[in-house]
C-alpha cells in the first residue's frame, strides 16, 4: 500500500472532440460513460480507491467542467478540484498541482493519471501504479510504459535500455522519448521489444518536479512559484492573471524528454493490463461486445447486411441496410455517420464548426 504522502492527480479538462457530436464543451468525453453506468473520470477514481482515497485525490479541469465533475464525485474534497482558467498544456497544469500538493504536503509523492483511459485489469494496473510509486520516493521522474499490442502510429513511445524484462516491476533508466513514429518505424519498435506506449502517467515528488520545471521551464517555474499556495478565491484571481502568460507545452517536450537524456527518468515496461487511451470512436467499438457480424449497437437498432457497425442511437431506432464499417452517433441536434476507419478525423468536423462560429453544436 502507498504511504499516506502519495497523491492521485487526475487530468480532466480535455474537450474530447473526435467523440462529437456526444462530447461537447459542457459534457466532455470524460464526463460520459462509454463501457459502463459510470463516467470515464468515475472509473478513474474508482480503479485508484484500493490505493488512494478521496481525500488523496486532486483533479485538474477547466471552469465549464468544475461543477459537473463535484457532482460526479461528491466524496472528493471540493477545493481539491481545481479550474484553469486558460488551456496552456500539461507542463503549466502539473507545474501548478505540485505547487498546491506541496504546500499541503511537504513530502508528497504524485501519481499523474488521465481521466480518459480504460484499464482492462485494474488489479494488475495497481501493481504497477505501486510499484511506480515506490521508484518515485527517490530524486527520479517515473513513468509507466505500456507493452505495445501491435505497431499504434497515433502514440509516442518510451525507448527501455536492451536487455528489460516486460513486466518487470524494477524501474529502468530510460533512453529517451519518440515521437509519434511513421507505420514501419513503428513494426521495427513493436520488433525491437524495447519500445513500449507512452501512456502518459507520470510519478515523481512534487519538490523533484518543481526543481525540473525550474531548470527546463523557468519562465513557468517562475509565473507558478508566484501563485499562492491554497485553493481558494485569492488563488482564483491570481490564476486568472498569471497562467495565460505561461507556455502552452506539454510536460512530454518540456521536461520529460530532456531529462530523459540527462538520466533523470526512470519508467516501468508494464505488461499488457488492457490500457487504451479510448481516442476515438472505433477505440469503443473495440472494447465492447460485438454481435455475429461484428456489429455494437447501444439503442433499439435493425440491420440487414451490414457489419462492422458501430451505433449509438440516443433512444430513437436505427437501420441500417448493406453498410460496413460505419459509425453513426445520434443526438437531439447533431447526427454523425462516419467510416469507422476514420473516427480520428472526427475532430476536423468539430475545428469546421468552431470557424463557422457555431456554437450550439459545440
Amino acid at each position: 500500500m502507498p504511504k499516506s504522502n502519495t497523491y492521485g492527480l487526475i487530468l480532466a479538462g480535455g474537450r474530447g472532440t473526435r467523440f462529437w457530436p456526444r462530447s461537447r464543451t459542457r459534457t466532455p468525453k470524460q464526463l460520459i460513460p462509454f463501457t459502463g453506468a459510470n463516467s470515464l473520470l468515475q472509473d478513474t477514481v474508482e480503479r485508484l480507491h484500493p490505493i488512494l482515497p478521496p481525500e488523496r485525490i486532486w483533479i485538474l479541469t477547466n471552469s465549464y467542467l468544475r461543477d459537473a465533475i463535484r457532482k460526479q464525485l461528491p466524496d472528493v474534497p471540493r477545493h481539491q478540484i481545481i479550474a484553469e482558467p486558460d488551456q496552456r498544456n500539461t507542463a503549466p497544469c502539473l507545474g501548478l498541482a505540485a505547487h498546491l500538493i506541496k504546500a499541503a504536503d511537504p513530502s508528497a509523492v504524485l501519481g499523474v493519471f488521465p481521466a480518459d483511459h480504460h484499464i482492462g485489469d485494474p488489479k494488475k494496473f495497481r501493481g504497477f501504479v505501486k510499484a511506480a510509486f515506490r521508484a518515485a520516493a527517490g530524486r527520479k521522474l517515473v513513468t509507466i510504459g505500456v507493452q505495445p499490442r501491435w505497431a499504434e502510429t497515433g502514440y509516442g513511445y518510451l525507448e527501455f535500455p536492451a536487455g528489460m524484462t516486460p513486466g518487470s516491476k524494477e524501474p529502468y533508466a530510460l533512453r529517451s522519448f519518440r515521437e509519434k513514429p511513421k507505420l514501419p518505424v513503428a513494426k521495427r519498435y513493436v520488433r525491437e521489444g524495447r519500445f513500449f506506449w507512452n501512456a502518459g502517467m507520470f510519478f515523481w515528488r512534487a519538490d523533484v518536479f518543481l526543481e525540473s520545471l525550474r531548470c527546463y521551464l523557468p519562465k513557468t517555474a517562475l509565473l507558478i512559484a508566484s501563485l499562492p499556495g491554497k485553493p481558494g478565491a485569492a488563488l482564483d484571481r491570481r490564476l486568472r492573471q498569471v497562467y495565460p502568460l505561461c507556455e502552452n507545452i506539454s510536460v512530454d517536450y518540456a521536461v520529460m524528454e530532456k531529462a530523459a537524456l540527462a538520466g533523470e527518468v526512470s519508467g516501468l515496461a508494464s505488461g499488457d493490463f488492457g490500457w487504451s487511451d479510448l481516442g476515438s470512436w472505433n477505440a469503443v467499438y473495440e472494447l465492447l461486445d460485438r454481435d455475429g457480424d461484428g456489429n455494437v449497437f447501444r439503442g433499439d437498432t435493425l440491420t440487414h447486411s451490414a457489419a462492422g457497425c458501430f451505433v449509438d442511437g440516443a433512444g430513437k431506432t436505427v437501420a441500417l441496410v448493406g453498410v460496413k464499417n460505419l459509425v453513426v452517433v445520434d443526438t437531439p441536434d447533431a447526427l454523425l455517420i462516419a467510416d469507422r476507419e476514420r473516427a480520428q478525423d472526427v475532430g476536423q468536423i468539430v475545428k469546421m464548426l468552431e470557424k463557422q462560429g457555431r456554437k450550439g453544436l459545440l
